[in-house]
């Protein structure tokens, strides 16, 4: 059995755990194969509100791809399907949410972005060192220009420099900024309270929004008004109203 991703359900939460600590979490062809395995049970599994991915241990989150373990005799490119992921990511009708506690380098910036919410330890140090070594960071960057004001995404990309959990925060590359001893607390807080959410509602309202940010304006606003009326005309938004009259806690049903 692989156990190179680990997966867990704790409180209606969904865990994928990067378990390749001595390769400081790195990507191999077989890691991405079971990130999507593992993203299909949590997507099936009506008890699993919320997704968090994070990386074995304390050193890196994910520190990209496995060059060293890289093979010319594979028989599909690796590239494809490590894009495939990180749209299955992002398009994910569940909420996500990346713990990360170390190095987060390379590709393993494109599993964080494609996250919804990132909370980081404070002693993480993020960067794309692709340029160093005659690359260029192509698949993430699609998500580093969506996330970072261009000036900061090309000084981040061309120096190849690591940055800090406080420069990624002002970059708009992470969400949250903790200590290490408070990173399992804050990211615990975040998944309970999206675990309340409805998950109809969380679906509907993020394939919205990701499907008209990139639209003109007007056709934006047009596009959501459809959206309002589809969520509105839910279970879940029925007894949520309801609910909130009622001055009760809501009994989401996922309908």
């Amino acid at each position: 059995m692989n156990d190179e991703l680990l997966y867990e359900v704790i409180n209606g939460a969904a865990w994928l755990t990067i378990n390749r600590e001595a390769r400081r979490n790195s990507i191999s062809p077989e890691l991405v194969g079971l990130f999507n395995q593992h993203l299909d049970a949590a997507e099936q599994d009506q008890s699993v509100r919320a997704v968090c991915i994070t990386g074995a241990g304390q050193k890196a989150f994910c520190s990209g791809a496995d060059l060293a373990g890289a093979s010319d005799n594979q028989q599909t490119r690796p590239e494809q399907a490590y894009a495939d992921l990180l749209k299955r990511i992002a398009g994910y009708p569940k909420p996500t949410v990346a713990r990360v506690n170390g190095y987060c380098l390379a590709g393993g910036t494109g599993f964080m972005l494609a996250c919804d919410i990132v909370v980081a330890a404070d002693t993480a140090k993020f960067g794309t060192p692709e340029v160093n070594v005659g690359l260029w960071p192509m698949m993430i960057g699609a998500l580093i220009f969506r996330n970072a004001l261009t000036k900061k995404a090309m000084e981040m990309i061309l120096l190849g420099e690591k940055i800090s959990a406080k420069q990624a925060l002002d970059m708009g590359l992470v969400t949250r900024v903790v200590p290490p001893e408070n990173l399992d607390a804050e990211v615990g807080q975040v998944l309970d309270n999206l675990c309340q959410k409805s998950p109809i509602g969380m679906k509907l309202g993020k394939q919205a929004f990701y499907h008209m940010r990139d639209m003109p304006f007007e056709q934006a606003l047009d596009y959501m008004v459809e959206q309002i009326q589809a969520v509105s005309s839910t279970e879940d938004a029925i007894e949520g109203i309801t609910a909130f009259m009622e001055k009760r806690q809501p009994q989401f049903k996922g309908k």
